[in-house]
């Protein structure tokens, strides 16, 4: 006899995770912004404030009409254009490597750096506070990787003084997003040269903010030029664009061309969104203390949550954190900030860990006096509905 009892949905699983994160408050919803939004973006990574700069939306809309929408193929078919060239060029330029080299987006940048340079017979020693991409980019390597705890440098060098692989990679972020820290790269690169390591560090919230003009940790470290250094970077944030970067050794640079699978199997970057970041490359030169008013933007607003009685650790980059606790109160905390006209990011896990979840307020150089102040306006809101729930 045929069974005909219902098949049962083989997703119905997602439907009590679902319910699991709700009950821990970490739902995620999509919120979809209209182009003349009243409210004061204090969310986005347009450290800069150049993303609607007039010199880089012209810049966008001329390469467009020269190119079109896309870069019609992969970089090593028909998805190279001179703008790719100008902007490789460019950026290394900017912070001192030998030379760069375009990925459709950061994530890949790190994907295929990380993936070429350590494999089987690769120790990789990683910060156990490194971006998402540089974890799974980790995890995609095959190589053994042992995660250390947060800027400790012995831990760096015990791990690589007891290792028995051939090779060994040091990973960091520049500046971390959560906390804001900086690593301390001078440090890292001589327990890496002493060990025979080589250095990679993701310098996303570096790029346009950290050291003269912009130019990021390891440039303000003296180390611009490293012949055992790799920075990798994105254009989306104090850029105002989209894609990554990876800069360093020329040799490094050929050996992902032939290599990084996240190159060469991807549809290169539009042409437009390449020159529009070209554009905002050119203005970061140009104004170097873009960078000098981004921090301090940032530092103000720190100081800020701090006289209000908020957790606020002084600030490196461009993003000011504020702790709140709670995945559930961090979430309360952004829609009450959201209510009163002002958008803030929210960090909660598995962002963070457990019981440390923040809000992330984020710098812009383009910010006025008047925009600060709207900033105080709903940190003191939060600080006051924090104080009645204590």
């Amino acid at each position: 006899m045929t069974d005909r009892s219902p098949t049962p949905n083989p997703f119905d699983w997602l439907d009590a995770h679902a319910a699991r994160r709700t009950a821990a408050g970490l739902r995620r919803w999509l919120r979809h912004r209209v182009s003349d939004d009243p409210v004061l973006d204090l969310a986005s990574n347009d450290y800069l404030g150049l993303a609607r700069h007039p010199e880089v939306a012209e810049a966008v809309a001329a390469a467009a009409k020269e190119w079109g929408a896309g870069s019609t193929g992969s970089r090593l078919v028909t998805g190279s254009t001179t703008v790719h060239r100008d902007l490789e060029a460019a950026a290394a330029a900017h912070v001192g490597a030998e030379a760069g080299l375009v990925f459709s987006s950061g994530y890949l940048a790190n994907l295929g750096a990380v993936t070429a340079l350590a494999g089987p017979g690769t120790l990789i020693v990683s910060d156990a506070r490194n971006h998402a991409s540089l974890v799974d980019a980790c995890r995609l390597s095959r190589a053994r990787v042992e995660i250390v705890p947060h800027l400790d440098v012995a831990a760096v060098e015990n791990t690589l003084a007891v290792r028995t692989e051939e090779r060994a990679l040091v990973i960091t972020d520049g500046v971390f997003s959560v906390d804001g820290a900086i690593a301390p790269v001078a440090e890292l690169l001589t327990v890496a040269r002493r060990h025979g390591a080589g250095l990679l560090v993701d310098e996303a919230h570096a790029l346009g903010v950290v050291g003269e003009g912009g130019r990021g940790t390891v440039h303000a470290a003296g180390l611009a030029g490293a012949p055992d250094v790799v920075v990798t970077s994105v254009l989306s944030k104090s850029l105002g664009s989209q894609g990554g970067l990876v800069l360093g050794p020329a040799r490094v640079i050929e050996h992902l061309v032939d290599t990084a699978r996240s190159f060469i199997f991807d549809t290169g970057l539009a042409p437009a969104t390449a020159a529009g970041a070209l554009a905002a490359l050119r203005l970061l030169a140009g104004h170097p203390e873009l960078a000098t008013g981004v921090r301090d933007r940032a530092r103000e607003i720190s100081a800020i949550a701090r006289s209000l009685g908020l957790d606020s650790p002084e600030p490196h980059g461009a993003v000011a954190a504020v702790l709140v606790g709670e995945a559930e109160a961090a979430v309360a905390a952004a829609d009450l900030c959201l209510s009163l006209g002002v958008r803030v990011g929210c960090f909660r896990p598995p962002s963070v860990p457990d019981g440390i979840s923040r809000l992330r307020v984020t710098a812009r150089a383009d910010l006025t006096d008047a925009d600060v102040e709207r900033a105080r306006a709903a940190l003191a809101a939060v600080a006051a509905r924090l104080n009645s729930q204590a």
